[in-house]
Formats: C-alpha cells, sequence, structure tokens
C-alpha cells in the first residue's frame, strides 16, 4: 500500500503470506486493498456499538471500490462469543447466499474477528476473510496469526480453528472512541511481547506509559508497529503453535482460568492476561530464577498502564482444575510459560504443585 504514513509489515507464510497495513485514517481505504486481492463480494460483521463509529467509512470504501457488502451484526461482548453467535452468523451467511469467494470482513474487537474467522473456516469449508480491528487488543494480538474460535462453559477458546486472514488493516484512528479499561488490556497485550521476546521495547513502554495512556497517536503507532512484528515473525516461524509460537501464551493459562472462573466479559482478556502475566513472572523467579527487579519492573509496568496485577481469589483446586483443560496441556501435564529475564521467555511442564501453590495461596 503506497500511502503516506503507513506502515506495511508482512506474515510470511508462503502461499498464504498476508499484509498488516498500519496507519491514520485508512479504513476507508479497505475496498480499495481488497480490490487489489481481486474480491468482489463480502459480508461485514461487526457489532452496534463498533458499527456506530466506523461501518459507514468501510462500507463507503467498498462503495468506491465497486464491492457488493452486506453485513452481519452480531452481539457486543465476550460473554456472546459462543456457538448461538456463530450458529447465527452461519444462518445469515446462508440467508444471504454467501459463496464460498465471497469474503468476511471482520470489524470489530477480539470476539468479532475470533467468531468472524471460525465462521469463515467452516462455511462451505473455508472462505476468505479480512481482519479491521477496532480495539488495541486486536491491533496487536488477535488479528494477526489465525487463530479463531469461540468459547465453552468448560474453557475458553477450546472449538476453533487456524484460518489465516488475507488482509490485516489496522486503522489507529479507531483507537479514539475506545473506552479507558479497553485501552489498558490492549496495552497487557503490548507488554507480553517486550516480555517475552524484545527487552530495549519493554525499556521503551515504561519510558512512555503517560504518552500511551494519553494516547498520543505516535506512540500507540509504535506500540501497534512493534507488537505486530514480534508477532508476525513468531507466526511465520511457528504457525500452529507446534514451538515457538506457544510463547506469545504468557500470561493466559492463568489468565483463561481467570476469565472462565469469573464468568466471560467480568474480566477483560487484556486484564486478566495482565494479572497471569504477574503470577507467571512470581511462578518464574521460583522455578526458573528471573530476578525479583524483573517481576518488580513487569508489575510496576503493568500497574502504571492501569491493567490489574492481582488475580481474584480462587480455590486451588479450581485453578488446577480450570489450568487442567487449557489447551496448552500436552500429556496431561500443564504448560506454562515462564521467564529466565525480560525479553527471555520459554515453555515449562514440569512444575512442581506445591511451588505453583505457593503463588496462587
Amino acid at each position: 500500500m503506497n500511502v503516506k504514513n503507513v506502515t506495511t509489515l508482512g506474515v510470511a507464510l508462503g502461499d498464504r503470506s498476508y499484509s498488516i497495513h498500519i496507519g491514520s485514517g485508512i479504513l476507508s481505504r479497505t475496498g480499495a486493498l481488497l480490490h487489489d486481492l481481486s474480491i468482489k463480494r463480502v459480508v461485514v460483521v461487526s457489532n452496534p456499538t463498533v458499527a456506530a463509529h466506523w461501518l459507514a467509512p468501510i462500507m463507503r470504501g467498498l462503495q468506491d471500490a465497486a464491492i457488493a457488502a452486506d453485513t452481519i451484526m452480531i452481539p457486543d461482548g465476550e460473554a456472546h462469543k459462543n456457538q448461538r453467535t456463530l450458529d447465527d452468523v452461519l444462518t445469515r451467511l446462508l440467508q444471504l447466499r454467501a459463496e464460498r469467494s465471497t469474503a468476511l470482513v471482520a470489524l470489530g474487537g477480539g470476539v468479532v474477528g475470533d467468531v468472524t474467522g471460525f465462521a469463515a473456516a467452516i462455511y462451505q469449508r473455508g472462505m476468505p476473510f479480512i481482519q479491521v480491528p477496532t480495539t488495541l487488543l486486536a491491533q496487536v494480538d488477535s488479528s494477526v496469526g489465525g487463530k479463531t474460535g469461540i468459547n465453552h462453559p468448560l474453557g475458553k477458546n477450546m472449538i476453533g480453528a487456524f484460518h489465516q486472514p488475507r488482509l490485516v488493516v489496522v486503522d489507529t484512528d479507531c483507537l479514539r472512541t475506545l473506552p479507558p479499561r479497553e485501552l489498558a488490556a490492549g496495552l497487557a497485550e503490548v507488554v507480553k511481547h517486550g516480555a517475552i521476546r524484545d527487552a530495549v521495547f519493554f525499556e521503551w513502554l515504561e519510558n512512555n506509559v503517560e504518552r500511551l495512556l494519553a494516547s498520543e497517536p505516535e506512540a500507540l503507532r509504535h506500540a501497534i508497529h512493534a507488537s505486530c512484528l514480534i508477532k508476525a515473525a513468531i507466526v511465520g516461524e511457528d504457525e500452529r503453535e507446534g514451538g515457538v509460537r506457544a510463547l506469545l501464551n504468557f500470561g493466559h493459562t492463568f489468565g483463561h482460568a481467570i476469565e472462565t472462573h469469573a464468568g466471560y466479559g467480568a474480566w477483560l482478556h487484556g486484564e486478566a492476561v495482565g494479572a497471569g502475566m504477574v503470577l507467571a513472572a512470581r511462578l518464574s523467579a521460583r522455578v526458573r530464577g528471573l530476578a525479583s527487579a524483573d517481576v518488580d519492573r513487569l508489575t510496576a509496568l503493568l500497574r502504571g498502564l492501569s491493567v490489574p496485577t492481582e488475580a481474584p481469589t480462587i480455590p486451588f483446586a479450581r485453578w488446577m482444575e480450570l489450568m487442567g483443560r487449557d489447551k496448552k496441556v500436552a500429556a496431561g501435564r500443564i504448560r506454562y510459560v515462564l521467564l529466565s529475564a525480560i525479553g527471555r521467555a520459554m515453555v515449562a511442564d514440569d512444575v512442581d504443585e506445591r511451588e505453583l501453590a505457593e503463588i496462587l495461596m
């Protein structure tokens, strides 16, 4: 995309490679980008909250590019990332007589992206989809990498598929309408990328807390670009989480347990991951020698960004029950992403329950 002030990154996956475009005011150019991909018809999936702000500009861009477009609205919130919502999307696709060549456009946050992507993966055994993330969390994490799915009452993201998007369009202007709580939740995932892979970026975050909380455009743009760069590199190396991609789950084993126990939507995903990262760091200090100063740095950064750092009170047996159902369990062993230092992460499945109990009780 040859437009001023737009950064383009690539996710290298052979014949399924795709671009991530990051810039201000590029939502209306989505139609032109889809035209370049020879897409002639789309169905835009969104929710009423997002649509009130951002549906009109994307629809104008599609019209200008002579791309036929229908819309599907789904309810807002993590509580609706379920089988019922997925069935509603599939029913509407059938009613609209969507074809295999029709592209689904996910306009919204992580819930919209995950449900839309899963529908695209299974409708007529696969159709193209486009990610147009409107929350910071979706822009830096869930829109990139092809993880799609829905929640189940017994576990988060337990039903889904890997289905890569054809394109990701990140318009930083969408963050202007993001509530402070949602911004903070997204910043937790930004911190995660620095914690597992890039100590220099982590330090930059520590030095730019005020700018990020104030939603300064250049600060947010840098945070998004750095996060997408890290995730694109990891996904390009390990698409289906057979190795290094598991590191992106830092804080998630604990975080998903928090979300499931509390009820989906009570904690935002980024909030639960933030508290989960602190628990993972404390565990890292006990079993992998992470310096206490690094635990303190991670905790202080998250607190500075208004991210919760203390998990709710959950009985230890319940922790173990929830984490034992996590999709990252292998051969019956819970796998934890731990740190040896800021910027260096590893996966461990040999954690003694007594060590775990010390940080959870």
